[in-house]
């Protein structure tokens, strides 16, 4: 009897239409291509990417008419001992090269008549500061200009430090390391995917394979991203998180098509047979794995910030194309090369012996999963009690906003910036004070923002130079006071604490008609902190019930989705352990090239969404062959050990995939994405061993014929559909 799910008549019909389908996907990839390039990418302003009233704030200045200009400083710093004429003639000779610079306006010596300061308590260091005019983009193109200026002075004096520093060189020499960091990537995990695609196959077409729909499917997606970023703008990096989750889901939604296509040629199957039955099978839990993980990336949407949405909908779309091609382009093509004999073209001799040695079974887990499943309460007690203990680290994590301080220690921007910091606390990253009233000029108001700043002084956290700005309609004052303090430390955030909670009420507050907000550096990273913090538990309440319904309905068991909820948050917990252990306590730091800190203050949420939803897709293929080979008559014990041998080859070689991708992104530079790639690679390990291959089958065996359990009054719930082709288990035969 043919099957009747929905991945089978897919792969059914796509294999006898092979010709619609390829030719079909190749067009789409290439029409949203075009299309993504013709319309271009609508990103998400600094303003937009903020929350609470740091955004508020970002959003009102945008809006106030000021000319839009980036600011930048030049340290000059002398040596021990030099006199201050030195600096004086230095700072003299940069404004004269900065003035002559165009689109260079407002150059401010520090030793100019009236400026107050700019200049250390040691006189050793002073602040030459300058606006660049035009937005973000043009200042970035125009930054190399004055840095040239910077750079001239600098040879013109090489006994004293000359280094600018400001929001368009940052930006430059981040987008620069990124750039560098991204390219070294891609060159690299593209050719060592392959490698481990052929080390699993053992053919170079079988394995080209999934690759082709990975990236074929990011490609689709980095198109489709254009249109869709008209309706919600997207982050800059959403690209490196597309192309992240892409490459993963692509490839396992294809290994594990293509290996049961295999395993069912190798029992005796005919092609056009072996594609169905694949597709029944594999196909059915690629629908069932593709809607989790659409669950989890959901959940982003709930975070509250605008940054998680653009990556909720990237994510989203990704998998979502990944799991069309998976159901349409990827059995046509089986088809056709199965048809044609190409589908182990290019065998390795070495590899292809080993890939049907044993029907292609991993003899060495073959092993580890007999001595579990002979002492399955031994096995889950050590396995629980380890990874509760790598969780246990997690419950102290310190959560930080990177800025500056993440770039890559060679970066000389990173080294400037602290140097600016210890001469001049708080001048590079002030708090902005935005004021809005019907005319910030009038008396009351002027009054409030003197007193401002007065208290500001006052208390000790803050500091001149003090800058006042007034947009034309006279509508809104930007004050700016450096705070003592960088970024999230306790110094910054106690200086914060201060200006909101004791000066601001106490003084401009308190004029009738203004509405006050604050925001900078400091101020966007607590404002961000408490909203994921306060978005956590509707996240993951979300995640965890969305998932509970889906597996509830598709497995028809009240055990199965608890169970797997509880070994995925077992899984999460010990990789945001270890991550702690790392970044936090500094284990490996100098083998990894980076100093212990705090976590990314985005990255919990993230990696619980992502790892949540790439762990399911093992835990459902798992699952699917055990419940398979169940329905099929065979009993739970027998089930779970056949179900695992057999799948446990291809998850192995699912997840060194994943491991390899991430482990890149752990050598890049910025500490962000050090941690992301850490806390990836090391969940994904932890999954696919001590879960998969320990937990798992020890806790499937103690529970027995529990893992079906189903109340009478859920019987209603619709019954699987793959019966129909349950003749195919471990080895495509019963």
């Amino acid at each position: 009897m043919r099957p009747t799910n929905i991945a089978a008549r897919a792969g059914r019909w796509s294999a006898e239409h092979r010709r619609i389908a390829i030719v079909g996907w190749i067009a789409f990839v290439v029409a949203a291509t075009i299309a993504g390039g013709m319309i271009g990418t609508n990103s998400l302003s600094d303003a937009e990417m903020g929350n609470g009233s740091s955004r508020a704030a970002d959003l009102a200045v945008d809006k106030a008419g000021f000319r839009e200009s980036s600011g930048e400083q030049v340290l000059l710093q002398a040596p021990a001992g030099a006199t201050r004429g030195a600096l004086e003639q230095a700072a003299a000779q940069l404004a004269a090269r900065l003035d002559a610079v165009p689109h260079v306006e407002q150059v401010v010596s520090p030793f100019a008549a009236g400026v107050t300061g700019q200049v250390s308590e040691d006189g050793r260091s002073a602040l030459l500061s300058f606006q660049i005019a035009g937005d973000d983009d043009e200042a970035d193109d125009r930054v190399d200009a004055t840095l040239a200026a910077t750079a001239a002075v600098q040879r013109a004096h090489p006994d004293l430090r000359v280094e600018q520093i400001g929001s368009a060189s940052i930006s430059k020499a981040f987008d620069k390391a990124m750039h560098d960091d991204f390219k070294r990537a891609e060159t690299i995990s593209i050719p060592l995917t392959l490698l481990i695609l052929l080390v699993a196959f053992g053919a170079l077409v079988a394995a080209g394979l999934p690759l082709l729909l990975g990236l074929t499917a990011v490609g689709a997606t980095f198109g489709l991203i254009g249109p869709l970023s008209q309706l919600v703008p997207v982050a800059d990096q959403i690209g490196s998180v597309v192309l992240l989750i892409g490459l993963a889901v692509g490839v396992d939604y294809s290994m594990f098509y293509v290996r049961r296509e295999m395993e069912e040629r190798d029992a005796g199957k005919g092609p056009r047979a072996a594609v169905e039955a694949a597709a029944a099978t594999s196909g059915h839990a690629i629908i069932v794995s593709g809607f989790i993980v659409l669950i989890s990336m959901a959940g982003m949407l709930l975070s509250g910030s605008q940054i998680f949405y653009s990556f909720g909908v990237g994510t989203m779309v990704v998998v979502a194309v990944a799991m069309v091609g998976s159901l349409t382009f990827l059995p046509a093509m089986l088809s056709w090369l199965a048809d044609k004999g190409w589908t182990e073209k290019g065998r390795v001799p070495v590899l292809g012996r080993l890939r049907h040695r044993g029907g292609g079974r991993s003899r060495a887990w073959g092993w580890i999963l007999d001595r579990v499943l002979a002492r399955p309460k031994i096995s889950a007690g050590l396995a629980t009690l380890l990874l509760i203990a790598m969780a246990l680290p997690a419950l102290g994590m310190n959560t930080v906003s990177a800025g500056v301080e993440g770039l890559p220690a060679d970066v000389p921007v990173r080294g400037t910036y602290e140097r600016v910091q210890a001469a001049f606390p708080g001048s590079t990253e002030p708090a902005r004070i935005v004021v809005q009233a019907a005319d910030v000029t009038s008396p009351p108001v002027e009054a409030g923002i003197a007193e401002l700043r007065e208290q500001a002084i006052a208390t000790g956290r803050m500091s001149e130079p003090i800058d006042v700005r007034v947009n034309p309609d006279r509508t809104l004052a930007v004050v700016e006071i450096p705070l003592r303090g960088t970024g999230e430390s306790d110094e910054a955030l106690a200086s914060l604490a201060a200006l909101r909670e004791r000066v601001i009420p106490a003084t401009i507050e308190r004029v009738p008609g203004t509405t006050v907000d604050v925001t900078g550096t400091t101020a966007g990273s607590k404002d961000f902190n408490d909203t994921m913090k306060s978005h956590l538990p509707i996240v993951f309440g979300f995640v965890l019930g969305a998932a509970f319904l889906l597996l509830l309905v598709m497995f028809r068991s009240l055990v199965v989705p608890i169970a797997a909820i509880a070994l995925n948050l077992l899984s999460v917990g010990a990789s945001y352990g270890l991550l702690t252990l790392v970044f936090q306590h500094g284990w490996g730091a100098s083998l990894l090239g980076f100093e212990a800190g705090g976590i990314t203050s985005w990255l919990p949420l993230f990696l619980f969404v992502i790892l949540f939803g790439l762990s399911m897709d093992y835990h459902i293929f798992i699952l699917s062959r055990i419940r398979e080979a169940v329905l099929g008559g065979t009993p739970t014990e027998v089930a779970v050990a056949e179900g695992i041998k057999a799948t446990a080859g291809v998850v192995t070689s699912a997840a060194a995939v994943m491991i390899t991708v991430f482990s890149i992104f752990a050598t890049l530079g910025a500490i962000e994405f050090k941690q992301m790639g850490v806390g990836l690679a090391a969940a994904v390990l932890i999954d696919a061993t001590i879960v998969r291959a320990l937990l798992l089958p020890a806790t499937m065996k103690l529970l027995g014929d529990w893992n079906w359990y189903l109340p009478r009054r859920l019987s209603w719930l619709p019954r699987e559909r793959t019966g129909q082709v349950a003749g195919a288990t471990a080895g495509g035969q019963r």
